[in-house]
């Protein structure tokens, strides 16, 4: 079975369930909602007993329609594509574009359930089951649904990874602090998966993870860098930043922070705000570094030189 792809190439890593699993779940769900329904027909027949045949036949309908059709659609419905069969053997329902189910999602499936599992034994669903490649019956297919795998081997701790080499260190005055987890994990997916989508969509993604980490951070990306290169180095800064604060100086080598000016790799200057971190010191073809720098009196200044500080002061007037 292969894994569940949406319809940009991103993979999902959820895996269709097999008919074994399915068809116990499946069991699991029957066996309740009869033994549900046969305790209720049995204490409501009795109390409506001396009504002529006519009502005692509407209400045994009514009653299949709302203990075996109602409930498990509302339960499927309310926990987003779980039963108590799927529950305990890990599966759920889900849109083929990787989203969570609906009403009308959960309604087609029970009432085409009824058909194919209760009406021809499940003979009909696992045919169509065989037959698919993603393992759906008729209900799946006419909901738009899949039914998945939740508990499955997970790879242990792959980290993202790491940023190009002339990039390194180079983030260490970004304010990551209103970058929200969300967006650390969406970006932290697409760098692992960077590699198997297309590159049109890949560049896409980037450039868009890129801008909201921009507008979360309030500094512009440095001018002519990649988009999957920043957001390599992005992430790379902050997983350093942990590691000095959980395990100390010596987790990384290096005291947090930017590095020294002497050391800072060569980038393009980008405009910023005044006041804000940008990248500043070189100019074009003369062989300068470019440098992190704050504020805007040293901008004008080249990397490796002084801002010439104002005269101190003691305080002493001379009497006159």
């Amino acid at each position: 079975m292969s894994e569940l792809v949406t319809g940009d190439a991103v993979v999902l890593g959820l895996r269709p369930a097999r008919l074994p699993t399915r068809a116990l779940a499946v069991f699991i769900d029957l066996v309740l909602a009869w033994a549900v329904y046969l305790a209720i027909s049995l204490a409501l027949l009795t109390a409506v007993a001396s009504l002529d045949d006519a009502a005692l036949a509407a209400v045994q309908v009514a009653l299949f329609l709302l203990v075996l059709v109602g409930v498990p659609v509302a339960v499927e419905t309310l926990s987003r594509g779980k039963s108590v069969g799927k529950l305990l053997c890990g599966l759920r329902v889900l849109r083929e574009d990787g989203g969570p189910i609906r009403f009308r999602h959960a309604l087609v499936r029970g009432a085409i359930g009824v058909i194919e599992i209760q009406l021809f034994f499940g003979v009909v669903a696992c045919a169509a089951s065989l037959i698919s490649a993603r393992g759906r019956r008729l209900g799946d297919v006419f909901a738009g649904t899949l039914v998945v795998r939740e508990r499955v081997p997970e790879a242990s701790g792959a980290p993202a990874p790491p940023p190009p080499a002339w990039l390194a260190g180079s983030f260490g005055e970004l304010d990551l602090s209103r970058v929200p987890g969300g967006l650390w994990l969406a970006v932290r997916q697409y760098l692992m998966r960077a590699g198997q989508l297309d590159e049109a969509v890949s560049r896409s993604m980037a450039e868009q993870l890129a801008a909201d980490l921009v507008a979360c951070t309030g500094v512009p990306a440095p001018y002519g860098v990649p988009a999957a290169a920043y957001l390599a180095g992005v992430v790379a800064e902050r997983q350093a930043r942990e590691a000095h604060r959980t395990f100390g100086p010596q987790a990384t080598g290096a005291p947090a922070g930017p590095l020294p000016a002497a050391q800072a790799r060569p980038l393009p200057a980008a405009p910023s705000a005044p006041g804000a971190s940008h990248w500043a010191g070189g100019d074009g073809g003369s062989g300068r570094p470019w440098v992190p720098v704050s504020g805007t009196a040293a901008e004008s200044q080249p990397a490796g030189e002084k801002v010439p500080e104002p005269p101190r002061t003691t305080g002493f007037v001379p009497p006159s």
